[in-house]
């Protein structure tokens, strides 16, 4: 996809995504949308468009860390219960409680007891959600080894996104085929009717991200809601004030005046 056509669509489809937001508050909806994948799969940066021009007091993005001790003696699903949506609220969910059947299961961060209770739970979990009114979405994102790969040695060399590259990151090179069956096992056990998986091939991450947005948009059964208009009140007369001297306080040097 070219640069052009990508840019001109995306901006399209980030303005359907305020017109959705607008209609998640005016009618209460609650949306939570799953993005999972691979390591280096482009879950991050698909997240960064869909978010970008949406209200952060509205859609929040979750990315929840490495579970605490305490965290581990909980009900599992115990820790994601806090972070799912009141009514006109949208959640972003930058991995979720599918981390127990991907990497705590192929890494062995978590017993086989657990993996399988996660496996039968989850469906039951999602159904409670789905059947309380809350709008679930779940796309996994796809990318082949060779591309993996190959975004992983590109940002071992960008010191601006070096810190995406953790070390379970590179092991999960030497896991391919462990980590195809895990998603293949959680697909048989998870990929039910009332919350389906979404499979996102983001091989081409303009190409991804578009066909990711434009479904998300299709899934959502929004309209356009009548906002009103803002009037911009004129500015009163000046009524005598006068700013005190700028060197009486703190400012900050013009560094930018010295770039030429």
């Amino acid at each position: 996809m070219s640069k052009k056509t990508y840019e001109a669509e995306l901006a399209r489809l980030q303005a359907r995504l305020v017109d959705m937001q607008a209609w998640v508050q005016h009618t209460g909806a609650r949306i939570v949308v799953i993005f999972e994948g691979r390591d280096a799969a482009g879950k991050g940066s698909t997240i960064k468009r869909v978010a970008e021009y949406l209200n952060p007091r509205v859609t929040r993005v979750v990315a929840l860390p490495t579970p605490s001790e305490r965290d581990r003696t909980r009900w599992y699903f115990q820790r994601y219960v806090p972070h799912l949506p009141a009514a006109g609220e949208i959640v972003l969910m930058d991995r979720s409680w599918y981390n127990r059947a991907g990497v705590e299961h192929v890494m062995g961060y978590c017993t086989q007891a657990e993996y399988h209770r996660f496996l039968h739970q989850a469906p039951i979990f999602e159904r409670m959600l789905v059947e309380d009114g809350i709008v679930l979405l779940k796309y996994w994102f796809s990318v082949s080894d060779v591309e993996q790969e190959a975004r992983f040695r590109s940002r071992s060399e960008d010191p601006m996104r070096r810190w995406k590259l953790s070390p379970n990151d590179v092991l999960s090179i030497t896991k391919w085929e462990d980590y195809s069956r895990a998603k293949d096992t959680m697909f048989i056990h998870t990929d039910i009717p009332e919350a389906p998986w979404f499979e996102v091939d983001n091989e081409d991450k303009r190409r991804g991200r578009i066909n990711m947005i434009h479904h998300l948009l299709s899934r959502i059964p929004y309209r356009e809601v009548e906002r009103p208009a803002i009037e911009i009140p004129p500015r009163p007369a000046s009524g005598g004030y006068e700013r005190p001297p700028r060197d009486d306080a703190g400012q900050v040097p013009d560094y930018a005046a010295t770039l030429g």
